[in-house]
């Protein structure tokens, strides 16, 4: 593979559309399959418009830690090409997507099957696997054998949580195979954007999965102003960074308290549901919203902390670390929790690199892979954010990397109030510049969030990718039911906590 095949790029670093590498299939693969190889993440696989009326071409976006940069390169693509995921596990998801919306088949893909159930479109006219449009209507793996069964689990679920069908192949009680089928509430956001930015573009945003609103927000602007050539006042990065952190402890308390739930602790179960609510309102107290909406927007924030407000925020922080300290302490003391944690759903480091893991579930299974550290933007460019990981890659590690990292956020979140920068939070907006592109990471509380955006001659979306870490991780959650009694599946679910509609865009 030559260095000229690939494009080194920074996080948040806008250049011109020319200058991205188009290689041909062959090299392509070979950019792709040996960075993976060498300890790159495949971040973003996506086909963009091509120019020529239905034509595409495809794009790899690859994360390289050991580097510190991004990696872009793309191909010319016809109805096929050969498929990356015999060489390369990690790329099967974006593969099957970019069949099911674009009709290019990647041939020899071991399982081309729908991501997401869509409208009737030219894939369906030539018998592609997207062409099947009917929501939850595809074949399942099936196992035959004497006491195999079969159970089925939604598309509808108890409590106000979206769709999603799961399909165990059991033997017994023990689990030999587990189906995830998402994509029934499909909402077409990519599609949304382009055109964009308008009014509407920055609610797109803050909706792509509510619990990550500050997240995909942070992700957005980081692409908007690289396009825009715009530097926010550090006192708006100190803000968007302390919202962040702030989204992180709050959905990692809820999941605890969750967690407990799932194996019947109750009392830090009721605890961290209440903790949870009291970290949602200090987000509130930023912005007026407890989801952190309205508060970014490119060029800076809408809304400033003055020294009243910062007092009392910083005064319900140490109420909120008292509280969780004793709540989940109560659970990894209690030792009747930890027998159900340990050895629960257990992911190798190994398979964890293979398919592609990010966020929590990565760094239980030892992989120091967070976007703060290897790829720093905003205010963690001047401050140092140590990776927080476990060894055994199991519902306990899960958990335990949560707590790790609600401390370290605690800490994080006080620092940057006792000592916000002067000055204003936010520029006047500028004009999206024309043919450029950018590429946009950030560490959502879920693990990695990736955001490729490109403007066309008039300087509007061309394009807008969005790489929610679910997208990533439910293919883990699969693996990490294998071998286990189904009745394990509820621990490990909420372990990953993955988004429904984080997928399904």
């Amino acid at each position: 593979m030559s260095t000229n095949d690939l494009l080194a790029i920074r996080n948040g670093q806008a250049v011109d559309r020319s200058v991205c590498p188009v290689v041909s299939v062959d090299r392509f693969r070979q950019a792709v399959i040996e960075s993976v190889a060498d300890g790159a993440r495949l971040s973003a696989l996506l086909a963009e418009p091509a120019g020529d009326a239905g034509a595409a071409r495809l794009m790899a976006v690859l994360a390289r830690p050991s580097l510190g940069n991004l990696a872009v390169v793309a191909c010319e693509v016809g109805d096929s090409y050969p498929a990356l995921t015999p060489d390369c596990p990690s790329a099967h998801l974006f593969e099957r997507e970019i069949a099911e919306q674009w009709n290019i088949r990647p041939d020899g893909h071991p399982w081309l099957k729908p991501v997401r159930f869509q409208p009737p479109c030219k894939a369906a006219k030539k018998g592609v696997a997207a062409g099947q449009t009917t929501a939850g209507v595809m074949n399942f793996f099936k196992m035959d054998g004497q006491e195999v069964h079969e159970v089925a689990v939604g598309p509808v679920h108890a409590g106000v949580i979206e769709p999603g069908h799961f399909r165990f192949q059991c033997h017994g009680e023990t689990v030999h195979h587990l189906e995830i089928s998402l994509g029934y509430q499909h909402r077409g956001v990519e599609r949304a954007l382009v055109g964009g930015p308008t009014g509407r573009t920055i609610h797109y945003i803050e909706t792509l999965a509510g619990d990550t609103t500050v997240g995909h927000a942070t992700a957005y602007c980081l692409a908007a102003e690289s396009i825009s050539d715009m530097h926010p006042p550090a006192r708006a990065e100190a803000i968007r960074a302390a919202a962040a952190e702030l989204e992180r402890i709050a959905n990692h308390v809820g999941d605890l308290g969750a967690l407990a739930g799932d194996v019947g602790f109750l009392p830090t179960m009721s605890y961290c549901g209440r903790i949870r609510g009291d970290v949602l309102n200090l987000t509130a107290l930023l912005c007026g919203n407890r989801f952190g909406r309205g508060l970014l927007l490119p060029g800076g924030t809408a809304y400033d902390a003055d020294d009243e407000l910062i007092a009392e925020l910083l005064r319900r922080l140490d109420d909120v670390e008292r509280d969780a300290t004793r709540a989940i302490d109560l659970l990894f003391d209690n030792p009747s929790v930890l027998a159900r944690f340990e050895g629960t759903g257990a992911i190798s480091e190994e398979l964890a690199r293979q398919i592609g893991l990010v966020g929590v579930p990565a760094r239980a299974c030892s992989l120091p892979c967070d976007i703060r550290q290897e790829f720093p933007y905003g205010l963690y460019q001047f401050t140092q954010m140590p990776v927080c990981t476990w060894r055994t890659g199991d519902c306990f590690a899960r958990a335990y990397v949560r707590w790790l990292e609600i401390q370290q956020s605690l800490a994080f979140v006080r620092e940057q109030m006792r000592s916000l920068p002067t000055g204003p939070t936010r520029l006047d907006a500028k004009p999206l510049r024309p043919n450029k592109l950018a590429v946009a990471m950030v560490e959502g509380w879920r693990g990695e969030i990736c955001h490729v955006a490109a403007t066309d001659a008039q300087g509007r979306f061309a394009f807008y990718k969005v790489v929610d870490p679910s997208f990533h991780n439910w293919f883990g959650l699969a693996y990490a039911l294998r071998e286990q009694q189904v009745s394990d599946f509820p621990l490990c679910n909420k372990s990953f906590n993955l988004s429904y509609c984080g997928h399904d865009l």
